[in-house]
């Protein structure tokens, strides 16, 4: 899709026909999929929520004529609710006004008697008259129904739907699964129901009318023949929320859809399962065998029961009160002796450097540019074009568009250059490539060893306003004001590096989400521990990340309302009993063991996305057999990571650190993408994973420089400490950058003044040194080899540091190329 149509001329038959068949199929799909898309958001922003909107508005309205209509009738009731069973009989009891209600000889009180008592308190007229506002604004029969308010309101917006619903009967290819297949069938003939004049009650399908809501506003419109008539506003939004409802659920699918297709068609099946079986099992270490694998499961379980139990009472941080466990929350760790100062020591040695020189040096490092392949797949590659991919990923991940780095004397950064390099290289496979090569590069340096092994993660979303209409933006107040947004939900290591991401329009729950950011990770590390917030925290996502090979470690904001699950029942595990009286049913997983396999199988090879079989799975408070089974797979692993939170600090402090560190790359993330007040000025998918995508690779590029200089700075100091990773001072960000790369002719004994003066005029534009480890030094100065281009050769120079003494920080003094 991404080729020129001329292209296909050169093509031979059949490839020709073939390869306009395969267009024409994808673009069919696609098309399928933006319609579909367009009537979930339609449906769930222009109809349901401001109908719901609506007559949240009218509730309030009516709300203080409810309350004093309610108020008469309260009080007449009370006279008679105040009088007991025998009350007054005789006529002149009711004369003596002394005399209380209810007191007087005993016998029956007729109804002119309860009247001439209610009417001392409300007149007749005022209480007919609150009774006739109470039969109006609450429902007939005393309906519990909630949603048939919102229900009616969403009648008036008919002509919103009346255009499109033959063509979403007709044209799109419906398949559906045995519970689905009624709504299917009724879609088809609803518009022959509303092409009638007066239909009938006879021509729609009542089993969809279960809902009583629906019911009333379908068949007891008082303006038609009640029980004959239907109305067919009322029976066309029926019919319409059912197929909103299924479609989420994946009960409705499109055939040959991509995001509205049907998963359970991508799963491993047959042939295909039989033979990629023993290659997932071997990579997820899973047995065949259900009785098997949860034997081994429940003895981990009780073991960690066990361990936890035996170490409660020297646990001062957490009790049981009232079947419920008490915590004490985390207080700030304290520092290491010293690591402030040599905290300070690093930040004062670090290099001051523009955003632009940043990327062009970590590129002279590692060659990330050289990732970018040529969207042809042609291998030549333009002078300077490192220069031009350095200006786009500045444009793009600052938001501040290409006009700021345009110039137009230099060929390599003309506006024709950029936009033809943007096309043709700047693409997301090349950037996550790069992204893959700066997370395997940093590795290798050092002190990111000591950060970690690149075994744990943090998946967190990072929410963007987008201020142009697109379908693949939500509203939510909170996060967008009146606008709309997106939220990007990237994958962050323990190494501080950006491992992948996705978009997600407005603010799904993350959990919907988070299973296919880790599987759509940019290289080929995978960590072990995935981290998440309490958003994201349920038993069916940690059934399906147990089952992928992952440990789901969300941090309990309040592990109070926790509950432990167990296999037995009859185990006594001391002061853990109040809390864990819940049993995980074993044959429910036992029986849908092979499809849970398959299902991992599917995720694992990416034939099927997370997201569709978490809604296919569940939908509200319902879940499938499937669900089921994933659900209780996934209490076992919820009850060892609550056990383990409980009984082990490091651990509790372990995920405070890992989201605090995807805080702070968020926090950096703002500071650079700081054009266009921020916003994500994308109304397509591909354009929004395009510019975030480049905002990732120059996290992933700032933070590998770094590394490279912290771990510089912390050989010279010969200590251990943490420093900030993501120090943003820096690295200066403005919105009008210089970008510069050319020769520099450098001369022997040039002195760092002179290089860096010369580098800096109108008429040169570049000189890249590449400092390597500290060589030696001593009390006064402190060296560095390096190595220079000069005029497209190489050459072996040293930097001389000043040391100031005792801080170890350091001023660049001169430079002194060799002769070689």
């Amino acid at each position: 899709m991404s080729a020129h149509a001329s292209t296909l001329r050169r093509l031979t038959e059949p490839r020709r026909t073939a390869t306009v068949l395969a267009t024409v199929r994808h673009l069919e799909n696609s098309s399928m999929d933006d319609a579909l898309t367009l009537f979930e958001v339609l449906m769930a922003t222009k109809l349901l929520a401001r109908a719901e909107r609506a007559e949240d508005k009218a509730r309030l309205v009516r709300l203080p004529r409810l309350r004093k209509a309610a108020a008469t009738v309260a009080s007449a009731l009370s006279v008679l609710m105040d009088t007991p069973p025998a009350g007054l009989t005789a006529p002149d009891a009711l004369d003596d006004e002394a005399t209380e209600v209810g007191q007087g000889r005993a016998g029956a009180l007729s109804v002119a008697q309860a009247w001439e008592l209610i009417e001392r308190v409300v007149p007749r007229q005022q209480l007919v008259k609150a009774l006739a506002e109470l039969n109006e604004m609450l429902p007939e029969g005393g309906d519990p129904d909630a949603d048939a308010g919102w229900r009616a309101q969403l009648l008036e917006r008919y002509a919103t739907v009346r255009g499109f619903v033959a063509l979403l009967a007709e044209v799109v290819p419906w398949g559906a699964t045995t519970a689905g297949a009624p709504i299917v069938e009724t879609l088809r003939r609803l518009p022959g129901v509303q092409a009638r004049r007066k239909p009938a009650a006879e021509h729609i399908d009542v089993a969809l009318l279960a809902d009583g809501g629906w019911r009333r506003l379908v068949l007891g419109n008082p303006h038609l023949a009640p029980g004959r008539l239907i109305d067919k506003h009322a029976w066309t939004f029926c019919v319409l929320e059912a197929l909103h409802v299924a479609l989420k659920r994946r009960d409705v699918f499109a055939r040959g859809a991509d995001v509205w297709g049907d998963p359970r068609a991508r799963l491993l099946s047959g042939a295909a399962w039989q033979v990629n079986r023993p290659r997932v099992l071997a990579a997820l270490e899973l047995s065949g065998n259900a009785a098997e694998h949860l034997a081994e499961m429940e003895l981990l379980l009780e073991e960690t029961y066990r361990h936890v139990a035996d170490g409660l009472a020297g646990n001062a941080s957490v009790d049981i009160v009232g079947g419920k466990i008490r915590q004490e929350k985390l207080g700030p760790e304290p520092e290491p002796e010293g690591l402030a100062a040599v905290r300070d020591a690093v930040a004062a040695m670090l290099p001051r450097i523009d955003y632009p020189e940043l990327l062009l040096e970590v590129h002279a490092r590692t060659g990330m540019f050289d990732a970018f392949e040529h969207v042809s797949g042609q291998v030549i590659r333009q002078k300077d074009l490192d220069l031009t991919l350095t200006a786009l990923l500045v444009s793009k991940s600052t938001n501040i568009g290409l006009e700021p780095v345009v110039k137009p004397g230099e060929k390599a950064l003309t506006r024709g250059q950029l936009t033809g390099a943007d096309y043709a290289y700047f693409h997301l496979g090349g950037m996550r490539a790069a992204s893959a090569l700066l997370v395997e590069t940093q590795g290798k340096i050092g002190i990111a060893g000591d950060w970690g092994g690149g075994h744990v993660a943090s998946a967190d979303g990072m929410r963007f306003a987008v201020p142009l209409r697109s379908i693949h933006t939500r509203p939510n107040r909170k996060y967008f004001g009146s606008g709309r947004g997106a939220t990007w939900l990237n994958v962050v290591s323990d190494r501080v590096m950006g491992l992948g991401g996705i978009v997600m329009p407005g603010t799904l729950r993350d959990s919907l989400g988070i299973l296919d950011a880790v599987f759509n990770l940019d290289g080929p590390a995978r960590p072990e521990i995935v981290i998440t917030n309490i958003a994201s925290y349920s038993d069916l996502v940690f059934g399906l990340f147990a089952i992928c090979g992952y440990q789901f470690s969300p941090r309990i904001a309040d592990i109070s309302d926790a509950r432990l699950w167990r296999f037995d029942l009859g185990a006594d595990y001391g002061p853990l009993e109040p809390v864990s009286r819940q049993r995980i049913q074993a044959e429910r997983i036992s029986a849908h063991w092979e499809d849970m396999l398959r299902v991992a199988g599917s995720l694992q090879t990416s034939k099927v996305r997370a997201y569709d079989l978490l809604r296919m799975m569940t939908t509200g408070d319902r879940m499938t057999g499937l669900g089921e089974a994933f659900a209780h797979y996934g209490r076992i692993f919820k009850t060892l990571h609550l056990l383990q939170f409980i009984d082990s600090q490091a651990y509790r402090r372990m995920i405070g650190a890992q989201l605090n560190i995807g805080e702070s790359r968020h926090a950096l993330a703002r500071r650079i993408f700081f054009g266009r007040l921020g916003e994500l000025c994308h109304g397509y998918r591909e354009g929004m994973e395009d510019q975030l995508g480049a905002l990732g690779m120059a996290l992933n590029a700032v933070v590998w420089w770094n590394t490279l200089y912290i771990d510089a700075a912390m050989n010279r100091l010969q200590g251990q400490g943490l420093a900030d990773l993501l120090a943003q001072e820096t690295v200066k960000v403005s919105g009008r950058s210089k970008i510069t790369v050319a020769d520099l002719d450098v001369g022997l004994g040039w002195s760092l003044y002179e290089a860096v003066s010369h580098a800096r005029s109108d008429a040169v534009t570049h000189a890249i040194a590449t400092p390597s480890t500290p060589w030696g030094s001593d009390s006064q100065t402190l060296s560095y080899e390096f190595w220079i281009t000069a005029r497209g050769e190489h050459r072996l120079g040293r930097v001389q540091y000043e040391v100031c003494e005792p801080c170890g920080a350091g001023r660049l003094n001169k430079i002194i190329f060799s002769a070689e």
